[in-house]
């Protein structure tokens, strides 16, 4: 209806999972990268990820590029019993069986195992992906695990891939399931889209679909993030609607007062209310967070001359995300860094202090390892008034996916586990195969302090992707 209002050649904001306008975050990338390790790797992968957030669209993807040696049998209605699910299985692989007479789930695993190595003596491979993976009973859990004992001496004749809700992984945390969960070889979880995405989100579709990607005002793109929380899908359903209104009232630019319109006729005013009062608290918390730094700055940083110097230079405290294993590292006297003469910039890279390790982020979020550690050794050296001048971390060149791994490569290295760079494990998934855990942290200096451990940064600069660093040791301040 309003297309040609805005000069678009097709509906920007279609709610079905279309591959032509798929957009890939660094989260959607991840997924998708794990999503391409199922296709090329024997073994189970596990895809989970809220409502909306866009798991059928990158499927969607990357069936339209599967590689014509691969056979891949897609379930699409998971609530299925045993028999329903293996034949299913066959139907979809072109498994011959004898449709009259009725097959014992034996009868179907002999079919399918002798399909399966004839496909696997021809040089070919297969894969089961079923999505809306939480709606599979316990029983048919078990046989697809037991489906995973389809192999030669050296080789799986069935890859699995599974997607669903985040119940999905709450389901195999379950007693009776941990069979099945310890065969999973690779597991990510989804999440929804940063503000920061679903500005380049939206300019990414309009563009897509032939129009100005500028509709959206920068407001109006801040109430979108706000009312969305950043689901592609909410995303969708209000930029629509927001652009029926535009058009209803003759404008060429969607405003605020827009979107929040969309949203109620959409989601209704409860939901858009709830938002309100989320957002009001979340007001009230970040200033609750201000003052606790505030008390921590003035009653435990040490009050001297020096350390108030340093603190009049210092900006506003950054939100970076922290890895913490939880065994000693290897050099027990190594302690993260207390550089607190830092400055950050709006749009440029981060700055640090004058050891290169120690690093001041933008605000946002990132991941990092731990459970509770053996603290290091404490420093409390007075603060240098005189320190070197801050430099700054560039951007490494390289992909984002790597410069990651080699962050946490350091980490790990500083708690004595080797972690390579090409793992087939992503780092979360690898940690507690070395008694660490992740855990994902924001806060200023202070807290990596307080922490006192070796973290990952994540650090943002004028790029839509983020680039990341470790803090391993501190010397001096």
């Amino acid at each position: 209806m309003y297309q040609s209002h805005f000069g678009l050649l097709q509906e920007p904001f279609s709610i079905a999972p279309d591959p032509a306008f798929l957009f890939l975050s660094d989260a959607h990338n991840e997924a998708l990268a794990h999503l391409m390790y199922g296709f090329a790797h024997g073994g189970f992968v596990l895809i989970t990820g809220e409502v909306g957030t866009g798991k059928t669209t990158l499927l969607r993807n990357l069936l339209n590029r599967t590689p014509p040696e691969l056979d891949v049998a897609f379930i699409l209605n998971p609530r299925l019993t045993v028999r329903e699910l293996l034949e299913t299985l066959c139907d979809e692989l072109g498994v011959p069986y004898d449709r009259e007479a009725t097959q014992t789930v034996k009868q179907f695993i002999d079919v399918l195992n002798k399909h399966l190595l004839l496909t696997h003596q021809s040089g070919r491979s297969t894969v089961m992906i079923i999505d809306e993976a939480q709606n599979l009973s316990p029983a048919v859990l078990e046989q697809i695990r037991l489906l995973t004992n389809l192999e030669t001496n050296d080789k799986k004749l069935l890859r699995i891939i599974l997607l669903g809700q985040p119940e999905l992984a709450e389901m195999l945390e379950r007693k009776e399931l941990r069979q099945l969960a310890q065969r999973i070889t690779a597991r990510y979880h989804l999440t929804p889209l940063s503000k920061k995405d679903v500005y380049a989100y939206v300019s990414h579709r309009l563009a897509r679909a032939g129009g100005n990607p500028n509709i959206f005002t920068k407001s109006a793109l801040n109430t979108l993030y706000r009312l969305s929380k950043g689901t592609p899908r909410l995303i969708n359903i209000i930029a629509d609607r927001a652009l029926l209104g535009a058009y209803v009232e003759g404008k060429y630019q969607v405003t605020p007062k827009l979107v929040r319109n969309g949203a109620s006729e959409v989601l209704g005013e409860s939901y858009q209310k709830r938002q309100y009062k989320i957002a009001a608290g979340g007001v009230v918390l970040s200033l609750l967070v201000v003052f606790a730094g505030w008390l921590l700055w003035n009653y435990v940083t040490p009050d001297t001359a020096a350390s108030k110097e340093i603190a009049s230079q210092t900006q506003k405290a950054t939100s970076p995300n922290v890895a913490i294993p939880a065994v000693a590292p290897a050099n027990p006297t190594s302690a993260i860094s207390n550089s607190r003469q830092t400055q950050s910039t709006k749009g440029a890279g981060a700055d640090v202090s004058a050891n290169p390790a120690a690093a001041q982020t933008d605000n946002r979020d990132s991941a990092t390892t731990t459970q509770t550690p053996t603290r290091l050794a404490t420093q409390t050296s007075n603060v240098n008034a005189s320190a070197s001048p801050a430099v700054t971390i560039s951007r490494p060149s390289g992909r984002t996916f790597v410069n990651r791994r080699r962050a946490y490569q350091a980490v790990f290295a500083a708690w004595g586990a080797d972690y390579p760079v090409d793992s087939a494990q992503i780092p979360c998934d690898f940690a507690p195969t070395v008694g660490l855990q992740c855990l994902s942290r924001k806060g200023g200096w202070s807290e990596i302090n307080a922490l006192n451990t070796p973290v990952v940064l994540e650090l943002w600069d004028e790029q839509s992707a983020p680039y990341y660093a470790a803090i391993t040791q501190r010397s001096g301040n």
